[in-house]
C-alpha cells in the first residue's frame, strides 16, 4: 500500500457547513489558490459531484485533471484520479468528526507523479498541498458561517 500524508485542523463550525463548502466544487478557485477551473462533470442521485475536472496551477506544476468521488454519509468524502497529464496516481479523503462546538476535519492524500521524485520530497510536497487546502478550507468555512 502506498504510504500517504495526512494532517487535521479544527474549524469553528458544523461538520454540515464544512462539507457544504468541501462539496461546493464551483468555488473551489476562490479558495484554494492551486485550482484555477472546476467543472463537476456527473452527480450522485443526491446531486454529489462524482466526477470533476480540475485545472490546476501550483507554480512549476500545471495539471488538468479529473477526479471521482465517493461520498461516504454525511461526514467523509474520498476521490481518485480517473485522468491527468501530470499524474500516476492521486487519492485523497476529507474526513469530518464533530469536536465541541466545532469541526475537526482530517485530509489524507496520497500522490505519484509521472515525473521521478523521492519520496521525502514527495511527502513534502503532499503536506504543503494538505496544509495549504486546511488552511484554505478553514478561512473559507469560518467567514461564510
Amino acid at each position: 500500500m502506498a504510504e500517504h500524508t495526512s494532517s487535521s485542523i479544527t474549524i469553528e463550525a458544523a461538520p454540515a457547513d464544512v462539507m457544504a463548502v468541501i462539496a461546493d466544487f464551483a468555488r473551489y478557485p476562490d479558495w484554494t489558490g492551486e485550482v484555477k477551473e472546476a467543472e463537476v462533470l456527473g452527480t450522485d442521485e443526491r446531486g454529489r459531484a462524482e466526477q470533476v475536472r480540475l485545472v490546476m496551477d501550483a507554480g512549476a506544476i500545471k495539471d488538468d485533471q479529473t477526479l471521482g468521488y465517493t461520498w461516504t454519509g454525511d461526514h467523509e468524502v474520498s476521490w481518485t484520479l480517473v485522468k491527468s497529464q501530470m499524474l500516476r496516481s492521486l487519492d485523497g479523503s476529507y474526513i469530518l468528526k464533530a469536536a465541541g462546538t466545532g469541526t475537526e476535519v482530517t485530509y489524507r492524500l496520497t500522490v505519484d507523479v509521472k515525473i521521478p521524485m523521492l519520496g521525502m520530497i514527495k511527502r513534502k510536497a503532499e503536506k504543503v498541498i494538505i496544509d495549504r487546502a486546511l488552511a484554505g478550507l478553514k478561512k473559507r468555512v469560518e467567514e461564510t458561517v
